[in-house]
């Protein structure tokens, strides 16, 4: 245990993981076109809810699991094959996953599952499993301010740094998440044989 209630490099590691599975800024086009098609995005409302659904999952997410009788591996496992795929399509600018286009664009697609997605709930489990829970949290909050921001000035990004850099970060990011989901599988995979 640290001698402090709050570690700063466990916060700054689980920020940093988090930050790269939220993917906020690999999100910017997605969340650019929701804002075409639907005109108006619930900043607050999405972060709001993001935040309610990741701290919940924290809390709750292993008995949830252990009350349909999986694990925390297999979970972590399969969030892991979440992950690369999440990664392949942002290294690579491909969609695998397609989904139906929202009424509204606030807590789905955007609060759940873009920010708050299976990847996300992996991820929380995975860390819970190794920091503690407060700063863990912390790294929530410091995402979900940083979520806000970029959905409050979506446009300004979108024109500040233009199509080649987003996608430059885009594939960035898909290359930390895909070291993240290889340490994931490699960390959890023995426990279940």
């Amino acid at each position: 245990m640290p001698s402090s209630f709050f570690d700063f490099k466990e916060i700054v590691t689980a920020s940093m993981i988090l930050f790269a599975v939220i993917d906020i800024i690999g999100s910017i086009p997605i969340i650019i076109s929701l804002r075409a098609k639907v005109g108006h995005i619930q900043s607050e409302k999405a972060s709001l809810v993001a935040t309610l659904i990741m701290v919940a999952f924290l809390f709750v997410g292993e008995e949830i699991l252990n009350l349909i009788g999986i694990d925390v591996n297999s979970f972590a496992v399969a969030g892991s094959f979440i992950i690369f795929f999440m990664a392949i399509e942002m290294i690579l600018g491909i969609t695998l996953y397609k989904d139906d286009v929202p009424e509204t664009a606030s807590i789905v697609p955007i609060a759940f599952p873009l920010i708050a997605g299976a990847g996300t709930m992996t991820s929380l489990l995975s860390l819970r499993a190794e920091y503690h829970v407060q700063n863990i949290i912390v790294a929530i909050l410091v995402n979900i301010l940083f979520v806000y921001i970029v959905l409050k000035s979506s446009k300004k990004i979108e024109r500040v740094l233009g199509k080649s850099g987003l996608s430059v970060i885009r594939k960035v990011f898909g290359v930390i998440l895909l070291a993240i989901a290889v340490k994931l599988f490699a960390a959890n995979i023995n426990e279940l044989f």
